[in-house]
């Protein structure tokens, strides 16, 4: 494939600007060889994001991209903006099971020896894919490699980044630590090994799929920004963020998490006891954590009221 210009996508929405509207990534000399890379968008009634994160992997200027956007049968106009792009991707709009169910069917036909899945309100920064597939060919035992991930609100503003360390397998499972799902990428035969992602699993599917990979395969860290998060109100790290926190602890408790591990208990005293606390002095520790990607703090900055 080779990759379009940004002369060549449609042009902006009136008053959009910057990356990846008006702006693309720069060529990166390299001598090869190319190693394709599939990137699976799951989507469903995304209209308002969609068109971004489409443009940030497609303006990445990599000339050995497989593109798919496996879409849910939205009624939004998410279709007619598919439409516009289909010249440069693969796309399916039917009803699904969710949003498992959707990457598993990208999987299933994507043709990548690189895999990764970008959420249809995520966006890759400008050069990430060059940076990745530059990383794997330096690891090449490495069944799994991930970068750095940035944090933004509903309007594309960077206000943080994801947690940032080298990757522990035990800490994985035991602390709960996940690794940033959008700058996360696998190879196919990751997949080949361990099969599909678990569809029984709606909001911490990721986090077992990896822990699964890194049970298998050495595990890569790429300390450089290769992606962005997006945290807004329709997300479900925002909206259901306590439906997560469970799901996390049960996959952990599947890869060997027990009540007579401390770090059972710790990790149900910092979610729990932080929650019968004033709001207060939940915000006061909160803040003081500084994490970007916390829910409650997003959504008292946006004036949002996050469910159960």
């Amino acid at each position: 494939m080779i990759p379009p210009a940004l002369a060549d996508l449609p042009p902006a929405p009136t008053g959009r600007s910057g990356w990846p509207w008006t702006e693309a990534s720069p060529p990166v000399p390299d001598a090869g060889p190319w190693l394709t890379v599939s990137v699976i968008t799951p989507s469903f009634n995304q209209a308002a994001f969609i068109e971004e994160t489409i443009r940030s992997v497609l303006l990445q200027n990599y000339p050995a991209l497989d593109y798919l956007v496996i879409d849910g049968g939205s009624t939004d106009g998410t279709q007619d903006i598919l439409r516009r792009y289909e010249r440069w991707l693969r796309w399916i709009s039917e009803p699904d099971q969710g949003q498992t169910d959707a990457i598993n069917k990208g999987l299933r036909l994507a043709i990548g020896d690189i895999l990764a899945y970008l959420n249809s309100d995520d966006t890759y920064l400008p050069g990430g894919l060059h940076a990745i597939v530059k990383f794997c060919r330096a690891n090449p035992a490495a069944g799994l490699v991930y970068g750095e991930c940035r944090v933004s609100d509903e309007h594309s503003m960077v206000f943080g980044d994801l947690p940032r360390r080298s990757f522990n397998l035990r800490r994985t499972i035991e602390h709960g630590e996940f690794l940033p799902q959008q700058a996360v990428f696998w190879r196919h035969a990751a997949l080949d090994k361990v099969g599909e992602f678990d569809a029984t699993l709606h909001f911490a599917m990721d986090y077992e799929y990896f822990i699964r990979i890194a049970r298998a395969f050495p595990v890569a860290y790429l300390p450089q920004p290769v992606a962005c998060f997006r945290m807004q109100a329709t997300s479900k790290t925002v909206s259901q963020s306590d439906k997560h926190w469970r799901e996390a602890l049960q996959v952990s408790e599947r890869y060997g998490l027990k009540p007579w591990n401390l770090w059972y208990w710790i990790r149900r005293v910092r979610h729990w006891g932080l929650r019968v606390l004033t709001v207060a002095w939940q915000m006061w520790i909160r803040r003081r954590l500084n994490r970007a990607q916390d829910p409650l703090l997003y959504s008292m900055r946006e004036n949002i009221s996050p469910r159960p």
